[in-house]
């Protein structure tokens, strides 16, 4: 009976060499349940609210005005002389420039780097066709990580260093955009 119980020790301790022990958790990617969803790592998700408004107004007002005269008068026994000379230059211009444009989207970015103060250099493109009319919004910058709010959401106007772009394509893109002897002629000022 003594030798089985040594054979049955020796079988256990050699199933015991051959098992690897595992945490239970990765300390890298540890998050306990009781944390909020706030971004931590290169490659975790974050939603951006973007709602960019912006508007300019530009005015431009000249006038100018000049005004000359040159006159002579000549009077000799019997006969007089006169003449005159008068210039008047005038020139009134005015103009007014005004644009204004609105972006409201949301759009789900990537943490592409963490700087050394902790910001969140984030990067992201969302792409949306619709009736062959493809539109684009892209989102570049850096995010301080206590902007971010507990549901995992920034609002663009939070981003530093921010690069916003939408684009569209399509036929109506095309139609909006001037044909190319109006855009030769504008060179020329015409």
């Amino acid at each position: 009976m003594n030798t089985s119980r040594y054979l049955v020790g020796a079988a256990l301790l050699c199933v015991a060499a051959t098992a690897g022990a595992t945490d239970l958790f990765k300390p890298a990617t540890y998050q306990p349940y009781t944390s909020d969803l706030r971004p931590r790592h290169v490659g975790d998700l974050i939603t951006v609210m973007v709602y960019e408004s912006a508007s300019a107004s530009t005015t431009a007002n000249t006038s100018a005005g000049r005004d000359a005269s040159v006159g002579w008068e000549t009077r000799l026994p019997g006969k007089g002389y006169t003449g005159a000379l008068k210039t008047n230059n005038q020139m009134d211009g005015g103009g007014r420039t005004a644009r204004e444009g609105k972006v409201l989207a949301q759009i789900t970015v990537a943490i592409r780097e963490i700087t050394e103060r902790g910001d969140l250099v984030v990067a992201g493109e969302q792409q949306l066709d619709i009736n062959d009319e493809r539109q684009r919004i892209r989102v570049e910058g850096r995010v301080r990580a206590q902007d971010v709010s507990d549901a995992n959401v920034v609002l663009s106007t939070r981003i530093a260093d921010a690069r916003i772009s939408y684009i569209g394509q399509g036929d109506l893109a095309n139609v909006q955009r001037p044909a190319w002897w109006q855009r030769f002629l504008t060179l020329f000022g015409l």
